[in-house]
């Protein structure tokens, strides 16, 4: 195989391909009627404590961990493919490299809205039915509904379900489809059978779980018109925003604000500066020739160099209210 052709096909397409979008067919709601009605049997089966029930309990205590136990490491590890957080980053990676090459947000947008069905449907049954697990199950016989537990129907299985058919639903070409619809369904099966081995789900909700995974993809169809709209306007979006970025870019920069010229201030001159006479210049007035010297003056000291000028008598006003003191009167020595 040449490995130009594997590279040519992971560049970016120039241009959107067209893709046909699946629609709700007559074939495929025959399916999901048929589903439905399988989904509420076994709801039904559940709730009366039927048969179901009993095999229920006779799996479970069978227990099949025991009875295979080389295969418990394995299966420990292959039940993650069930799990909702690393499934999803998987097929989340892979979906957005198509939607980088194909030039469109349709895998993602189907992807999580899958998810959201999924949380809302299976969620709200697991919630309102409250059935405990085989590990935490108290009275053998009984379909421990409504005792505050979260495992009817199975959130593995389902999951396993709508994140690895997703990737078939999603496939451009029909034999990509039928490949990856046959692998999907070999590791939901497994990972719902994994739970069973495992005794972490009762086989009804194993059953459930395949109904209720079957249910969303085969409704996605109806929701393609709504996964549209909401790609239309992210496209909206970005385009709004990169013409903001590119007029902010071709737009010309702002003229230089002129600073109007400050006049400059005359020096002030302090109060020394303005007492101080003005002189004239030498042979201006008084008829004197430029070359005749003035006569000297005499030498004043600078007020830093005179001596202090201590004032007399004392700078404490008088006291009228005061008598003066008087030496005291000696006795006379007689």
């Amino acid at each position: 195989m040449r490995t130009d052709r594997i590279f040519a096909r992971l560049d970016r397409e120039p241009e959107p391909p067209k893709i046909e979008i699946p629609r709700m067919s007559r074939h495929r709601v025959v399916l999901f009627g048929a589903t439905m009605a399988f989904y509420l049997a076994i709801v039904v089966a559940v709730l009366g404590s039927s048969w179901l029930v009993e095999l229920d309990w006779k799996v479970m205590l069978y227990r099949p961990y025991e009875q295979w136990p080389q295969l418990h490491a394995f299966l420990d590890y292959f039940v993650v493919l069930g799990q909702r957080g690393p499934t999803a980053v998987m097929v989340m990676a892979w979906l957005g490299w198509r939607s980088w090459r194909q030039h469109t947000l349709r895998p993602l947008l189907t992807l999580g809205a899958a998810l959201l069905l999924l949380n809302m449907t299976v969620g709200s049954v697991k919630l309102g039915l409250g059935r405990l697990g085989p590990h935490y199950a108290t009275q053998i016989g009984s379909a421990e509904l409504f005792a505050g537990g979260d495992i009817f129907p199975s959130g593995h299985t389902a999951n396993a379900v709508v994140t690895w058919g997703i990737l078939a639903y999603l496939a451009t070409t029909p034999r990509a489809r039928r490949w990856l619809s046959v692998i999907s369904a070999m590791v939901a099966l497994g990972v719902g059978a994994t739970t069973v081995y495992l005794g972490t789900h009762w086989v009804s909700d194993v059953l459930l779980g395949w109904a209720a995974g079957l249910l969303i993809l085969l409704a996605l169809p109806w929701f393609e018109p709504l996964i549209a709209r909401a790609e239309a306007f992210v496209f909206v979006v970005r385009e709004k925003v990169r013409e903001r970025r590119r007029s902010r870019a071709s737009a010309p920069a702002p003229a230089p604000v002129p600073v109007p010229a400050v006049p400059a201030m005359p020096p002030q001159r302090g109060h020394e500066e303005d007492d101080a006479p003005v002189r004239e210049p030498v042979g201006v007035a008084s008829g004197r020739g430029p070359g005749r010297p003035l006569p000297a003056r005499p030498y004043q000291p600078a007020r830093s160099e005179r001596p202090p000028v201590v004032p007399a008598g004392t700078r404490r006003p008088p006291h009228t209210e005061r008598t003066p003191r008087t030496a005291p009167a000696r006795p006379l020595g007689g």
